[in-house]
């Protein structure tokens, strides 16, 4: 997959660089595992306005994942590659015999390949297994936290944590973010690195493309009158003071996580800020 710059011939394409969709096998996805997908508008039940800044936004049409790739002992072969208007990385269409099911693509997977997951599999791209059965110095993603919840970790374009140790019941990782954290062994991992990983250097040109993803104008807090923000006010463009949350809740640095959370025993090492 790569990415490329659009000729500017119009404003929105001056700066614009965009995805070439170049490994998507197919346009039409698997409509077995098609769902809607309600939009808010960032309204509650009552029609009130409880999150601002959202609305409008492309139709989609939500696909079901497999995070949990709880299909034991049973080979499966990738169909397609597909593009998911709801994540960044690109999903797979696998063939289990006569059940279909999608998954996140990791880099490298190709029509016709095959995957499978449970105890005894091969820790090649694609294959998902128990962190006790990798070995170390693998990089993984779609990593479950709790045995048989489902992935939660490293399932965004690009992203891979790697399996640093292992001690007893539990597996040391390296998330991406570069937390240092515990996770019990037999939770499951896939190999590999989460596709479409030119994500991030994709450029959206124009504020447009910001509407198509269902995000509204931001206004920000110093442009605000004081009955409004904290660091609203002033003659001119003021700076407004100490960056903080239109509640007052002071922002870049200030520590939100709770200082007993259960989870602090198995963070060996903090992220890198």
């Amino acid at each position: 997959m790569a990415v490329r710059k659009l000729r500017p011939i119009t404003p929105g394409q001056r700066h614009k660089i965009v995805n070439t969709f170049d490994g998507i096998t197919t346009s039409k996805p698997e409509k077995s595992l098609l769902t809607p997908l309600k939009k808010t508008g960032g309204r509650n039940n009552y029609g009130r306005m409880t999150m601002r800044y959202i609305g409008g936004g492309h139709k989609r049409r939500y696909r079901i994942i497999d995070f949990k790739r709880n299909n034991f002992g049973v080979e499966g072969e990738v169909k397609t590659i597909e593009y998911d208007p709801n994540r960044s990385a690109r999903i797979a269409l696998i063939l289990y015999g006569k059940e279909k099911r999608y998954i996140i693509a990791p880099n490298g997977l190709k029509v016709g390949d095959k995957i499978s997951s449970g105890k005894g599999v091969l820790p090649e791209v694609g294959n998902s297994l128990h962190l006790s059965e990798i070995p170390l110095g693998t990089i993984i993603h779609n990593i479950e936290l709790r045995p048989g919840q489902g992935a939660a970790i490293a399932r965004s374009a690009g992203t891979s944590a790697q399996l640093v140790a292992r001690d007893g019941k539990y597996a040391t990782l390296k998330l991406p973010s570069g937390e240092i954290r515990m996770i019990l062994v037999n939770c499951l991992a896939t190999v590999g690195v989460v596709s479409n990983s030119e994500k991030a250097l994709e450029r959206s040109g124009k504020a447009g493309r910001s509407r198509w993803l269902g995000r509204r104008p931001r206004t920000r807090g110093v442009a605000m009158n004081p009955v409004d923000h904290p660091m609203g006010g002033g003659e001119g463009k003021s700076s407004g003071g100490h960056p903080r949350s239109r509640n007052g809740i002071p922002a870049k640095g200030f520590k939100t996580r709770q200082k007993k959370k259960s989870s602090n025993k198995y963070i060996v090492e903090r992220r890198k800020k």
